[in-house]
This record gives structure tokens, sequence and C-alpha cells, in this order.
């Protein structure tokens, strides 16, 4: 809608009224359209100070600051307004000193401070603990007549409790006629930062009292004052605090349930927070598994909790389900594991888990090799390794197709009788899944005594991903049989099998389990259940279940618009990433690849052109060889190959050989010899043992009648021994699925494959 107005007003000439623009450019900013309102607030004709506003505001709150910076040193004129946008946005970034700074210029060059301005700087001041500049802004403050600004009073009292100065903030507190929320809250933690618990619990009640609004933000601050000075004994020394801290923790827990806050995770994680520094982990471990659902910190809580009362083995058992269910350790879970080892008086487990930290890091960050070389250095040391250190290098392994070193890990946990272990022996499933070893995969999985999910999944992913999708569904359907409910990964990696299979039928069993199984709304299995469809060639079942979900992605988007692509269905897929622009769903390289693709299969050449212009000046995306391959497609099948030798000269990626591939495939539809030509040189050169140039090339001479260039092509082709893979079909039909391939001497060759109801296709 914003440009069918943006076009109205060109066609109309009403550009020239500033007002407009103005209003356009504050349409594009807050549709994320950033690029697209830098380009038109460029050509704007006449610019005043709300055009340069709207601008600015549109890179603070895009958090484009470096631009936003940058467009403030050239404003030609600026006011308050100006300055306090820059300041809020620096602020919020957490580039205080940065904001300090331009403070400084503000004053220097004579601008009055407002109530925003230094709501801001008392914010900085604060996170800086720049005790000083703050005190300085107060008595700005009172010069100003400022300070009985709720909104400004707030914030110098918050900065006062995070600087410290308890004294000064319980004054700042008292000189506010009416406290808000925000006041009680910022006085609570800054009492307990400094000790003063019972004061803290004093505040909280006044709070309640005086019937100001309890949240869950107020509640976590109380439950933190709950917590602290807690540390998980009752010694004779602190009994008394954490018999208390608990019955204060237990009443704001009641209040949370009254209230009905409790399904509120940020505020749960502090109620096992405070349970657990109090020494409750009993407790602690009741709303844990009431929880419905868990991030990093809840299980890091745990793991502290455990700690702090010396009971190491709770603590490796809960990291351990934390890696089960899929969450990564990140530095506070191993500092927490080092902790328990420590407290528990078990040295060598800790000094382990800092080890494992550290080859964890590298693992998570795909770097498998510097992993393995530390585990290598681990060994040298000493240090045995444990559970968690077998299933971390196995990762790394498996993401470098390193076999001989799985297998070595592989023994090691033989030795270790760590074997028998589900995460370990996940762990070489996935590896020897990797290495295409499907065989010792299944051999593995075989003799496990017990399974879970994560091991159903390991094989299945590991079939799917070798291209034995049959076994892949067969073992889903066994998985369903041993009772086991699947995951959202489950149903994903049976649903790519099913597609490509092209097997309608089993795709809609998967589905239809999927509905059984409450997972239909999950953003990861429809995005696979889009894929399947299309894939099956049925891509109006795949466009209706794209209707009924109640939220989408861009992933979701993508995989739609894509399915038109691969299904001939260019004006629907260019009308669909319209409609998702439309929306405000911002579109990322893959989107764009999947909506050229569509143009290109569906002769939608000047649609995929003004597609690809806009991907840098709308959206700031940079074209990639995919990009360029999908426009040289969509030239070369419409016969316009003197654009597509225009874009071939300038791009930046000519060494590409899929691009030429393309070119030279066009070049035969339309008998462009001499283009051909060009085309097959490039891939002799950048990808000789390919059969394809040859193949083409001699196809094209051949369709002229130019028999003896064609010879010469086959001659050269056979001179450097590249052979064709032959090429193959299947029939899908009620007794299984045949593959049909045939070789040179004209000779069937059938290979037997099982699935579902009768068609035919093409590979």
């Amino acid at each position: 809608m914003g440009k069918l107005l943006h076009g109205y007003i060109l066609r109309n000439g009403l550009f020239a009224n500033v007002f407009l623009p103005n209003r356009l450019v504050e349409l594009y900013c807050k549709c994320g359209h950033i690029g697209t309102a830098r380009h038109l607030f460029n050509k704007m004709p006449h610019r005043n100070i709300y055009s340069w506003h709207a601008m600015l505001d549109g890179y603070c709150k895009s958090s484009q600051l470096n631009d936003a910076l940058e467009l403030f040193e050239e404003m030609p004129e600026r006011n308050t307004v100006s300055w306090n946008t820059l300041i809020t946005a620096l602020v919020k970034s957490g580039l205080e000193q940065k904001a300090l700074d331009v403070y400084c210029m503000m004053k220097l060059e004579a601008f009055m401070p407002t109530h925003f301005t230094l709501a801001s700087v008392l914010s900085a001041c604060g996170g800086l603990t720049d005790i000083e500049s703050g005190r300085e802004c107060h008595g700005l403050l009172i010069k100003t007549g400022l300070d009985k600004n709720l909104y400004v009073s707030n914030a110098l009292l918050s900065m006062y409790a995070k600087c410290k100065c308890i004294g000064e903030a319980i004054q700042a507190f008292e000189d506010l006629p009416e406290p808000n929320e925000i006041s009680f809250t910022a006085m609570m933690g800054g009492l307990a930062e400094s000790d003063r618990v019972e004061q803290a619990f004093g505040m909280f009640r006044s709070m309640h009292r005086a019937g100001i609004r309890i949240d869950s933000i107020s509640l976590s601050s109380v439950l933190n004052v709950c917590a602290r000075g807690g540390n998980g004994e009752l010694n004779s020394a602190n009994q008394t605090y954490c018999v208390s801290g608990n019955i204060h923790g237990q009443q704001i827990h009641s209040l949370t349930v009254k209230l009905g806050l409790e399904g509120d995770l940020h505020l749960s994680n502090s109620l096992i927070d405070m349970y657990a520094k109090n020494g409750d982990m009993e407790i602690a471990e009741m709303i844990f598994a009431n929880l419905p659902n868990f991030n990093v910190v809840s299980w890091n809580i745990m793991i502290g909790g455990y700690g702090q009362k010396g009971l190491i083995e709770k603590a490796i058992e809960c990291m351990q389900r934390m890696l089960t269910q899929g969450f990564e350790p990140d530095e506070v879970t191993y500092i927490n594991m080092l902790a328990a080892s420590v407290k528990s008086g078990n040295i060598e487990i800790g000094r382990l888990s800092s080890w494992n930290a550290m080859l964890s890091g590298y693992s998570q960050r795909g770097n498998h090799k510097e992993a393995i070389m530390l585990f290598r250095k681990m060994q040298y040391c000493g240090v045995k390794p444990d559970k968690t250190t077998l299933a971390i290098i196995l990762s790394s392994c498996a993401g470098m197709g390193l076999l001989d070193g799985g297998k070595q890990v592989h023994a090691a946990s033989f030795r270790a009788t760590f074997h028998a272990d589900i995460y370990v022996a996940s762990g070489l499933i996935g590896m020897y899944s990797k290495c295409n070893k499907m065989e010792i995969s299944q051999h593995i999985f075989d003799r496990m005594t017990t399974k879970d999910i994560v091991c159903w999944n390991s094989l299945i992913a590991g079939f799917s991903a070798n291209s034995l999708d049959k076994e892949a569904f067969t073992l889903f359907k066994n998985m369903l049989k041993e009772g086991m409910v699947p995951s959202q990964f489950s149903h994903a990696t049976v649903l790519s099998s099913c597609a490509k299979l092209s097997s309608l039928s089993q795709g809609r069993q998967v589905h239809a389990q999927i509905e059984k199984d409450g997972y239909k709304n999950d953003l990861f299995v429809g995005s696979a259940l889009i894929d399947m469809y299309s894939k099956c060639g049925n891509v109006d079942a795949a466009r209706q279940f794209f209707e009924t979900m109640p939220c989408k992605n861009t992933v979701t988007w993508n995989e739609m618009i894509h399915g038109y692509a691969q299904n001939g269905c260019g004006g629907d897929a260019v009308a669909l990433f319209e409609e998702m622009i439309r929306l405000g769903e911002k579109p990322d390289d893959i989107t764009f690849v999947t909506v050229l693709t569509a143009c290109s299969h569906s002769g939608l050449v000047d649609a995929g052109i003004k597609i690809f212009n806009s991907m840098k000046c709308e959206y700031g995306i940079d074209p990639v060889v995919d990009h360029y391959t999908c426009i040289i497609d969509a030239l070369g099948r419409a016969g316009r190959f003197r654009e597509a030798e225009g874009l071939l000269n300038t791009m930046p990626c000519k060494d590409d050989p899929i691009i030429w591939e393309v070119l030279l495939s066009s070049c035969r539809v339309h008998a462009n010899v001499s283009l051909a030509r060009r085309a097959a040189d490039e891939l002799f050169r950048l990808d000789p043992e390919n059969s394809a140039p040859y193949v083409l090339l001699a196809n094209i001479y051949s369709s002229l009648g130019r028999w003896e260039e064609a010879n010469d092509v086959r001659a050269m082709m056979d001179n450097k021994q590249v052979t064709k893979n032959p090429g193959y079909s299947w029939i899908e039909h009620k007794n299984g699925m045949q593959a049909f391939k045939v070789d040179d001497h004209i000779r069937t060759v059938v290979e037997e494959f099982d699935a579902g109801e009768t068609s035919c296709f093409i590979g």
C-alpha cells in the first residue's frame, strides 16, 4: 500500500511538496526498508529539519548507528530533538561513553537539555558507574526545575543505585511526590546490592500497601533480594538469613501464583534461583520440572544450585539432560560445573570441566580442527576424557568427516565403558552417518539397550542424509511402534525423505501424525510440510497448509515461494513475494534465489530483473553467484544474450562453472554457437572432468549439421577420459518403486525400491 501511495505521489507531481516525502521516509523506516528510505531522502528536491529527523530516527531505531552519526554530522541545522534522538539510541545500544561525548557536544553548542536528554544521560552514567557526571546532571536537574519530573527522577534514583551511592538513592526516592513501580523496583535493587535486605523487603511491602501495580519485573527484583547472600548451606553464620529469605521467597511465590504469572519464564527462573541459593533444591526441582519451556539460563541455575550444595553427580546428570534435550552449554554452564567440582572437593572433575568448556566452545563455533588438536593436548596433559568430552569430539569428527579419528574415539569409549551411554552412542551414530557408514550406525543403534528420542533422530537423520529415504521412513514407523513420541526434528527429517522419494502417500501419513502430535503450528515442521507437498507436485496442498499457519517466518515464506518456482508457477511465486513484502516480512538472500528461480523458469524476465535490481538498493542485500545464475538463466532462456553477456562481463563471480553451464544450455536452445563455444571453453578450464559441456556443445553442432565439429568435441572428451553418467527414470506403484537406467548399449538395469501409490517421474 505504501508503494502504491508513493507511485501516486510521483505520478501526480506531488513529490515537490516536502510534507508528503517526509511521511514516505517515515513509512519506509517504520517498515524496515531503510535503504529505500535513504534512496528517497537523497532524491528529495527540498528537505527541512523534519526530513532529517525522519531519516535519523530510522537509522537509530534500526541500530545503524554509524550511519546515524554520519547523517547527524551532515545535518545543516539541529535542534534538541536531533540531539535527544542520537543520545537515546547510543545509550540503548550500550555505547554509554559515546552518548556522554555527544551530550558534551550538545552543551558546547549551547542547546538546553530536556527531561528526555537528562534521563538518557543519567542512564549512561549509571551504566558507566560515573558518579561525578551523574552528580553534575543532578545539579542541572535542580537548576532547570526538572528534579520533580517522575521520568527523570526515576533515572536519577537508578543512577545512584547502580553507582552504589545508596544514601543519595534513598534521598532521591524520598523526594519523589508519587513514586511508581519503576521507582520501587529500582530502589529494591539498589538496597539489595548494598546488602540492606530487610529494607528492600520493607520497600516491597510499602509498594504493595500503596496499591502500586505488581508485575513480573518487580517480583523478579524482590526474588533477587530473597536470594541475596544465600549459598546453599545453612551453617551458623547464615542460617538466620537463609530461613528468612526462604520464608519471604515463599510469600512471593504465592503472590506469583495468585497473580497468574507463573508462566513467565524470566520470573520462573528467578523463583528457581531463589530456592537454589537458599539451599532448597527440592522445591527448585519441582518448579523446574513443571516449566512449560526452558532456556539455557534455567539449566544453568539448576547446575549452579546443585554445585552450591556439593552435589557434583546431580550437576553432571543435569548437564547431560541439558545436552540430550538439545541445549548448548555456554560459559556460565562450565563455570558452574567448575564451581560444583571445587565445592565437592573433586578437583579432577573441575579440571576436566575446564577442558570440556574449551572443547565445546571450539566445536559449537565450527572450529573442529582446533577442537581435535586441543583434545590431543588434553591427553598429553594426562586428563582422562569423560562422556561429555567424547561426545564433543565425536561431533567435531563428524563435522570434518574424519572416519579414522571417529573410530579412535569409538575405541576409547569402549575402553572407558562409555560406549553404552545414550549421549555417546548418539554421537557415534551421528559420526558414522556423516562418514557414510550407515551399516555401523545401524549396528550401534541395534545394540543399545535403551534409546531416547535423540538416538532415534540421529539414525533417521543419518539415513536421510545418505539418501536411504525408504529406510528413514521405515525407522520412523518403528519408532512410533515402540511408543516413542516424535520431536519436531523427527517429523521434519522424515518429511524430507518423503519429499526426496516424491511419495505423497507417505508424506500424508506423516502429516496426519504431526496433527496427532500437536506440531502443526511449529514453524520448523510447517516449513518441512510445505517443502514435502511442493516436491511431490501438490503445490495447492502446500499453499492450503501455508494459509492455515498462524505464524510465519522468512523460512516459511521462502519454502512456499520455492514450491511455486519448482512447479512452474512463476506468476504465483512473484505474487507471493510481493505479498510477503507488503505484510512487512523482511526477505533474505534465499528469498531472492527462490523468486528469481521462479521468474527464470516461467519466462518472467523483466519481473526478475526488477527484483534483482531491488536487492541492493531497497533491501541492502549484495547479489551473490546464485542470484547472478538465476538472472543469466532467465536472460538466456529468453534469448536475450546481449544483456546476458553484459552482465557476465561486469559481475564479480565470473569463475563459477554453474553460470557458464546455464548459459551453455540456453545457447543450445537458441543455437547461439559463438557464445556456446565461449561458455564451453570456460567450463573446460573451470571444470574439466564435467561431461555436460562436451555433450551440450556436441549436440549444438549436431543440431546444426556441423558433424565434423561435433566429432571433434566427442574426440576431445574421449582423449580426456571424461565419461557421461547415464540418466534414469523411476516408477512408483502399489508393489514398490523401480528405477530404470539405460547405458550406451541400450541395456536396461533395474533397481527395486519400496514405496506406495502409482505415479511416474523422470530423473
